[in-house]
């Protein structure tokens, strides 16, 4: 399941005199394209892409799953086409295991397969405090060694999921956050953060429902049940900058 934050990537056309030149686009979203336009029969008019993006590559944001994701939106909004999630994830399942980041709420999504097993709504959101560790990751180099840790930690991710969903169900984020923290506990065994025993250590000094992780990525965060204040931002940013990292926050979530 992945984490929505209010981070986006943004791709624009528009028509002109000009031929497109498809090398504006990240490689995914180029295929990306080719493949709308060849599911629809339609041929791209002269104009310009432009492009632009929140998300940092290879952290663990979803970054390319959002560029392609934004690609597709733009060229259903370009020919005046309804929305359709189904050509969507026809297109993603050509190109890569995606996230569940082109739907507007929580949802369970097998990356592998490309399909939605269950809606969880927009019922409640969390406010954020993270960093990104140094490095990257390439998603398609680690699939074969995450999916060996899930196989040999079944059990106990069969128990957090069921935690995580008793969370959905009951609206209740604390319960969501421990989950998220039991899960992120489990990805210490195949890709550690540097800094997680250290933010383990002070969750509940800083009032933190629970910490979440970028399973393929860098990236390692507390989860919040409410706006931080700038007394405890400070705090946060302090204790982040004594471990050798730039705190950034973020909403998460819904509501």
């Amino acid at each position: 399941m992945s984490f929505p934050v209010d981070r986006h990537s943004w791709v624009h056309f528009t028509p002109g005199t000009d031929p497109p030149d498809p090398s504006v686009l990240a490689v995914k979203s180029a295929t990306a394209a080719r493949l709308f336009l060849d599911h629809y029969g339609l041929t791209l008019p002269t104009g310009l892409w432009s492009t632009h993006s929140d998300l940092r590559v290879g952290v663990g944001m979803a970054s390319s799953t959002a560029d392609i994701v934004a690609t597709l939106r733009c060229l259903f909004q370009l020919f005046a086409l309804p929305y359709d999630q189904q050509v969507v994830l026809a297109v993603l399942a050509e190109i890569e295991r995606a996230d569940s980041v082109f739907l507007d709420e929580f949802a369970l999504h097998l990356s592998g397969r490309h399909r939605v097993v269950r809606r969880l709504g927009t019922g409640f959101g969390f406010h954020t405090a993270f960093v990104t560790e140094p490095g990257t990751v390439d998603t398609e180099a680690v699939s074969a060694s995450l999916l060996e840790h899930y196989r040999r930690r079944g059990e106990e991710y069969e128990r957090c999921l069921t935690a995580l969903l008793k969370g959905f169900d009951s609206s209740d984020p604390a319960a969501v956050a421990r989950a998220a923290t039991v899960s992120a506990t489990l990805s210490q065994e195949v890709l550690p953060k540097a800094t997680f025993h250290s933010m383990l250590t002070h969750r509940e000094r800083f009032g933190a429902d629970g910490i979440f992780v970028a399973h393929t990525g860098c990236l390692i965060g507390y989860l919040f049940p409410r706006r931080l204040g700038a007394h405890r931002k400070s705090e946060l940013s302090a204790f982040f900058h004594s471990l050798g990292y730039q705190c950034s926050f973020v909403q998460g979530g819904y509501g």
